[in-house]
């Protein structure tokens, strides 16, 4: 919905004021939208996929998608829809079951897609993503190529996360977290978060607590109750992985819409609906954003008060010499994080050296080490570029 004009008496010119990022209005105009859908939106144990909620959430994408805008459309359900093939009876919880519910329900669910989309002569293709895809400089590449390309052609990209290869290591853990990164490999202007409840609220909804209307930082979540999974028992997300996802994305310059699937066509139009997070910060490398968010922490690097304050302050590269004690087991290229002596988390980062090789580095200076224990020792212990505050 658009402002109403204001019109300058002295040449009668008129003037619209654009909606800006903390406006959800931009929603109405947006060049670029990734929408997720969660499996409870779609699916459900004993019934698999919900023909009428699918048609109805690709009804509304396929009008905007037909109005001009480039959609991106990242789908959870597929572990769910290969539930009921399978006379499985609830969500399995080891990674093998997972990935054959997987490889059953994701032709399902793009089978279904293609037919919804179909009816409004809109085409969709299948993307299946791992965080290794988005990590490897060389994959991200690929992955933004044939992402534009599609959306050049006027294909509404199906995505979801490659369950049946993925490993606990190396998983988005939901496909919340999987969408602010995907809107922000596309530079996609707004990312829209839809699942079962309608809005944001600052307590249980039963019991009379008000919807959050748009969240602006961290001060506007402080002392909120955030919902875990429901009761569907298809999803592995919840409120919480939501809210995470959307500042995720506000963190990286992109605004967020955290809304029901009922509420979609709404949300698309620039309507009063959902919760809003606003654009807090510049956008990052998706790197950066998977390092701060989803990187495995296999370690701890403690810093003394000197390291804190290059590292914190100046942000620096990590050296040997302030660093005070190594904690956990990790190899070179691995995820760590720098605390205070306090036990602060400052930083995360990807380390050059194993447990094993650095505490006879600590506290020495890397000329000494390069000297000491020849060349490969004289670098940072992690690098500026592998290096984000928390």
């Amino acid at each position: 919905m658009r402002s109403e004009p204001a019109h300058v008496t002295d040449n009668s010119a008129i003037v619209i004021e654009e909606p800006r990022t903390d406006d959800r209005r931009l929603l109405a105009r947006a060049r670029r939208i990734v929408v997720k859908v969660g499996s409870s939106s779609l699916t459900s144990i004993k019934g698999g996929i919900s023909e009428e909620a699918l048609t109805e959430l690709s009804d509304a994408l396929a009008a905007k998608c037909n109005a001009g805008t480039e959609i991106i459309l990242v789908s959870s359900g597929a572990i769910s829809a290969g539930l009921a093939p399978l006379g499985l009876t609830k969500r399995p919880r080891d990674l093998a079951t997972q990935q054959a519910a997987a490889s059953v329900g994701q032709g399902l669910l793009m089978a279904r897609y293609t037919q919804a989309f179909g009816a409004h002569g809109v085409t969709v293709s299948q993307v299946l993503l791992t965080a290794d895809d988005l990590m490897r400089r060389s994959h991200h590449q690929n992955a933004f190529r044939a992402l534009n390309r599609l959306l050049n052609l006027g294909v509404v990209p199906v995505v979801n996360e490659n369950d049946t290869v993925a490993t606990h290591k190396i998983r988005f853990g939901d496909n919340d977290r999987l969408s602010a990164l995907v809107a922000h490999l596309v530079r996609a202007d707004a990312l829209v978060l839809l699942s079962d409840v309608d809005s944001l609220y600052d307590g249980p909804p039963s019991k009379g607590a008000k919807r959050i209307a748009q969240v602006d930082g961290p001060q506007d979540l402080e002392g909120v109750t955030i919902g875990s999974p429901g009761k569907a028992g298809v999803g592995t997300g919840g409120m919480q992985t939501k809210v995470e996802a959307a500042t995720m994305a506000a963190d990286s310059g992109i605004p967020a819409l955290v809304t029901s699937t009922a509420n979609a066509a709404a949300a698309l139009a620039g309507e009063d609906v959902g919760t809003w997070f606003s654009v807090n910060s510049g956008r990052k490398s998706v790197r950066m954003m998977w390092l701060a968010h989803l990187a495995h922490v296999q370690g701890r690097l403690v810093l003394d008060d000197g390291a804190v304050k290059a590292v914190r302050d100046n942000r620096t590269s990590l050296l040997p010499a302030g660093i005070t004690a190594v904690e956990g087991t990790f190899e070179s290229g691995d995820a760590v994080e720098m605390v205070s002596a306090d036990g602060t988390i400052i930083a995360r980062g990807l380390v050059n050296y194993s447990a094993n090789e650095l505490p006879q580095m600590l506290g020495r200076s890397t000329v000494e080490l390069g000297e000491a224990l020849g060349r490969g020792f004289d670098r940072e212990v992690v690098h500026v570029d592998d290096l984000v505050l928390v």
